[in-house]
């Protein structure tokens, strides 16, 4: 029975955990009594997932807090720990491109990064997609040949690279331009990706004018480029009127149940792109509005000088305080009414819609590949969570297992893991698969997260291992499982090539392979699948690999101990960044010797010190 009396009237973050004090949901309140009340009421929650959630909650922690910004904050950080089941989960819950650029260095250069930094860098951004930041790029190079490689690459060639023979790059490694005419190109960049293009046509404008009176015509015809470029690249972009600045507008579309968010992203005026969500939560709106700003703009992104909304939400005082904090200078959260701002926000609604509408298309398009799976497969249930595991290991060192997840036919990135083996030595794929599936299916049956497909990369044997395990958890009746060989290439006696066979499907107990019709979108679909796990699998395996060999260079160096050589990593993050890094960069790292410094700089450039 649910006593409100014992908690406390004030603000503070709520943490429902399950009987092994797994933590299920974690939120916060600006009075934690009311909001706890709110859930056993006689009325109760109508929301059938909340049911579900308090019919498992056993205990219910509270952290009272100063202020609700402190509460906001101090569940963002619950949240990022616990990962809560019952939380709101951005399905592609990832950053977006941005383009940094340093004005501190001599001659700054324009890199592509996901993470935004108070480090005194600008930022230009997000991009939504690594195509729109590329073609944004190659404008830029175009018509500012701003340096492409990291100093110590470009200073280490005989000679300038292949961009700058291109005219891509002005060559400042090797000195074919100064740097005050460098920093004119720089501010030209800046000024174009601020959105400032006719401070730039004038500047430009006025260059070619005067180098044609001083008969510099290859001067004046690269301007007159210059300019024609910035005028066809100007003329692309979707222009609003909302009163200039940077702005995140935000529209939602509900229905039958669903939401859908879209978020424009305005810059001086500018869409610039859009990104949408489909939140499978059902939330009041308020309640969800401000959940789904807390975990966009809780992760490094560029936050802009205002967010418009289709409403305001009870706490938009405090997520403005917060986001304020966030980027160091004052946001505003807004709800327009009227004019050209509230323009923008139905702009952003009817893009919602119109993402809920193809949504839905491809959502009754990936069910009807699913029915497909599951009568060609002979699966006992519909197949709404897909799991694919593979191995991979180089003669039993760095073994590494993957799980990639297919929910409702869409790959579920937050949902994949990485499997280091941890009781198996030597070289037996199948020893390493069974410690994998059982590590995840016992993991499974305590959370009470089982898949209802599992596609093993791999013939009989992967598939007879796969069987066992669910045999010894007594899950066989509650998994379907298969097994995806890769296709066999068919030869003459000569050795030659004739034809290449179907990818072959191996069920439990059932003796020859299924063969799904070639360039049916149910075969397409697994074959994704498959070379996902294979790609996840792979990417981590080599990833400990280069870990290791940066610890085995840096272990032959006198001097660098364990110590040393996490704080190295912890600062340079990798061994590219590490091996990029010049020695007066080392030199200048505290507690580094310059001696010892010059001998680390000497090993991982495979050269004598000096």
């Amino acid at each position: 029975m649910f006593d409100s009396g014992k908690y406390p009237a004030t603000c503070g973050v709520y943490l429902m955990k399950g009987s092994q004090g797994e933590v299920f949901y974690v939120g916060k309140a600006k009075n934690l009594r009311n909001r706890l009340r709110s859930y056993f009421s006689e009325q109760g929650d109508n929301r059938p997932q909340i049911r579900f959630l308090l019919k498992r909650v056993r205990d219910i922690e509270t952290i009272v807090t100063d202020t609700e910004k402190e509460a906001l904050i101090l569940e963002n950080t619950l949240i990022k720990k616990h990962r809560p089941r019952y939380n709101i989960n951005l399905r592609d819950d990832k950053t977006y491109l941005s383009l940094r650029l340093d004005p501190r260095e001599e001659f700054p250069m324009l890199q592509l990064v996901r993470r935004v930094k108070r480090d005194g860098a600008l930022y230009f951004g997000p991009y939504a997609s690594s195509t729109a930041v590329r073609a944004t790029l190659k404008e830029i190079y175009r018509i500012f040949p701003l340096r492409r490689h990291p100093w110590e690459t470009c200073r280490n060639r005989s000679r300038p690279c292949l961009y700058y023979q291109i005219g891509q790059c002005s060559g400042p490694c090797h000195g074919r331009i100064s740097p005050a005419e460098y920093r004119r190109l720089v501010q030209g960049a800046v000024a174009l990706l601020s959105g400032r293009e006719t401070e730039v046509l004038e500047t430009l404008r006025r260059q070619m004018g005067a180098a044609a009176q001083r008969m510099a015509f290859e001067e004046a015809a690269r301007l007159r480029d210059q300019v024609r470029a910035i005028e066809q690249t100007v003329e692309r972009q979707k222009v609003v009127d909302a009163g200039g600045g940077d702005q995140d507008v935000v529209g939602l579309h509900r229905e039958g149940g669903e939401v859908e968010i879209a978020i424009l992203f305005v810059r001086e005026g500018k869409v610039i792109g859009r990104r949408s969500y489909s939140l499978e939560w059902r939330l009041d709106e308020d309640e969800l509005l401000s959940s789904f700003l807390q975990r966009f703009y809780g992760r490094e992104v560029c936050i802009p000088d205002r967010v418009l909304l289709p409403f305001v939400p009870e706490d938009a005082a405090v997520l403005a305080d917060w986001l304020s904090e966030q980027r160091g200078r004052r946001v505003q959260v807004l709800a327009p009414l009227r004019g050209s701002r509230r323009e923008l926000v139905a702009l952003a609604e009817r893009n919602a819609a119109e993402s809920f509408r193809e949504r839905g298309s491809r959502r009754e398009a990936r069910q009807e590949v699913l029915r497909e799976i599951a009568a060609r497969l002979h699966l006992s249930r519909f197949p709404r969570r897909i799991e694919c595991f593979d191995i991979s290991n180089v003669q039993g060192r760095f073994s590494v297992g993957s799980m990639v997840v297919l929910t409702d036919g869409e790959p579920d990135k937050a949902a994949y893991r990485h499997f280091r083996i941890r009781s198996v030595t030597g070289s037996d794929d199948y020893a390493f698969l069974r410690e994998v599936l059982k590590r995840r299916l016992q993991r499974g049956l305590r959370e009470e997260m089982l898949p209802d497909f599992i596609l093993m990369d791999g013939g009989k044997g992967q598939l007879g291992v796969l069987d066992a395990v669910l045999r010894e958890l007594n899950l066989e009746a509650r998994i379907d499982a298969a097994g995806i060989a890769k296709s066999r290439v068919l030869a003459n006696v000569r050795g030659k090539m004739v034809e290449r066979s179907e990818e072959r499907f191996f069920l439990p107990g059932r003796k020859n392979p299924v063969v799904l019709r070639q360039g049916s979108p149910a075969l397409f679909m697994l074959e994704r699948l498959r070379d996902e796990a294979h790609r996840f699998a792979i990417t981590h395996h080599r990833k400990l690999r280069r870990r290791s060999s940066l610890g085995s260079v840096l272990e032959d160096v006198p001097g660098i101990g364990e110590k040393r050589r996490k704080a190295l990593l912890r600062h340079f993050g990798s061994l590219k960044a590490l091996r990029a890094a010049s020695l007066d960069e080392l030199r200048a790292l505290p507690g580094l010797p310059a001696a010892l410094a010059e001998r680390l700089h000497a090993a991982l450039h495979q050269q004598k010190p000096s």
